[in-house]
Formats: C-alpha cells, sequence, structure tokens
C-alpha cells in the first residue's frame, strides 16, 4: 500500500508506454488506459515485474474516466499521479473539418485532461498531494497546416494545466504540461512519412517519458504550472 500509483492514458503504445515502463522502473504500480486491450497486456509485460491494472476505456467520454479512476482506488487504495498521453491528431483542414471530427479531437486531447483531473482532484484532496502531468505538443504554438484543432486542443491543454497548478497550491497538487516536438510514434508516422520528416529529427518516447517521470518524482517539482516544451 505504500508503493505510489499512476494512471496512464494512452498506455498502449508510444509515449504513454514508454511512460508505463519508466514508472514501473522508479518503482510505481500502475493502471492502464486505453482502447485497445491487447495494447494494454504488452505494455504490462514490459513494465514488469511492476504490478497493473489494465482499464479498457475511452477517456474521451466523461463516464469511463470516473469509473477508471474509481477501479484504480479500489484496486490500490491510492493515486499519487494521473498522465495524459492519450491524443487524437488527424491532418484536416478547418474548412474540410466535420463539426463530428472538431468535436473528436477536442474530447480527446482536451475534455479528456479535464475529465481525469476533475476525477482525481477528490482523492488528492483527501491525500493532501497528488501529480498531474498533461501531454502537450509543439503544435500548441507552431501547428502543421491541417493541425488547427490538433493544435487548439493543445493550446487549452497548457492554459488549463496553469490554472489547475494554481488550485492545485493549496492541496498539495502539482500540475506539469510537457509540450514535445515531432516524437517517433505510430500516430506520428500517419502523418509524416520518414522522407517528410526524417527519423533523426524525432524524439523518442523514452526522452519524453524520462520528462514526464521527473515530474511525477518531483524532480522538477518547481516547474507546476509551466510548459515544459522538449525537441531537437
Amino acid at each position: 500500500m505504500d508503493q505510489p500509483v499512476a494512471i496512464i492514458t494512452g498506455a498502449g503504445r508510444g509515449i504513454g508506454r514508454a511512460t508505463a515502463v519508466e514508472l514501473a522502473r522508479r518503482g510505481y504500480r500502475l493502471s492502464l488506459v486505453s482502447r485497445t486491450l491487447d495494447d494494454l497486456q504488452q505494455t504490462a509485460a514490459l513494465a514488469a515485474p511492476a504490478e497493473s491494472l489494465p482499464i479498457v476505456a475511452d477517456v474521451s467520454e466523461h463516464e469511463p474516466v470516473v469509473k477508471a479512476v474509481a477501479a484504480t482506488v479500489e484496486r490500490f487504495g491510492r493515486i499519487d499521479a494521473v498522465v495524459h498521453c492519450a491524443g487524437l491528431a488527424p491532418v484536416v483542414g478547418l474548412a474540410d473539418m466535420a463539426l463530428a471530427e472538431w468535436h473528436a479531437v477536442i474530447d480527446m486531447n482536451l475534455s479528456a485532461a479535464f475529465y481525469l483531473c476533475k476525477a482525481a482532484w477528490p482523492i488528492f484532496a483527501g491525500q493532501n498531494s497528488g501529480v498531474i502531468v498533461n501531454v502537450s505538443s509543439m503544435s500548441a504554438r507552431d501547428p502543421f497546416p491541417g493541425f488547427g484543432a490538433y493544435g487548439a486542443a493543445k493550446a487549452g491543454i497548457n492554459i488549463l494545466g496553469l490554472s489547475a497548478a494554481r488550485e492545485g497550491q493549496k492541496i498539495g497538487v502539482r500540475v506539469h504540461t510537457i509540450a514535445p516536438g515531432a516524437v517517433e510514434t505510430a500516430m506520428f508516422r500517419k502523418i509524416m512519412t520518414p522522407q517528410q520528416y526524417p527519423t533523426d529529427l524525432t524524439l523518442k518516447p523514452q526522452d519524453v517519458a524520462t520528462i514526464i517521470a521527473q515530474c511525477v518524482t518531483g524532480e522538477l517539482r518547481y516547474t507546476s504550472g509551466e510548459v515544459i516544451y522538449v525537441h531537437k
């Protein structure tokens, strides 16, 4: 019961998976959240021998987030960190974007961060401690063409993190925002081929995961409320 616990969304692959492995290495028990069970099971195997709870959930909706947080508390008895890595990044110009696409991007990237914060907040308040790390993007300030919705959602995360950090001070809660440039993930490679964006210009998921872990464990505790931009 003394071992810290982290909830990680988007834990099935990419930055989320790398974060799970890194936090497991640092002694965390893990609640792994994604929409695909097979991916979660692979992540849990990579994070072994850390204790893991795979949770299949769509965090773009409020109720599954509430259930995921409740399941984590039921299993582990506590939550020390929430790391939101899940994302959705279609490349669609604003004039061509359907309303459903807009809402899907905003809900997966931004609304989910709010849902997680809201669900975890009473637990953090009861513990008088907690950490939230949201993964933003360089697109918040310099989006590729077709990234209007994604960039807007990530810019929203930046402000949400600052506001939550200020509100969290009185209950011992830190909120960090990590904004990486291009990261070598399956999601990025659906957008850009290696010919369009060479691999030597991209970050590795582990590069971002290390910084996330430093925020979670307190090594970067004085960056609460700030946006940490990471790029080559």
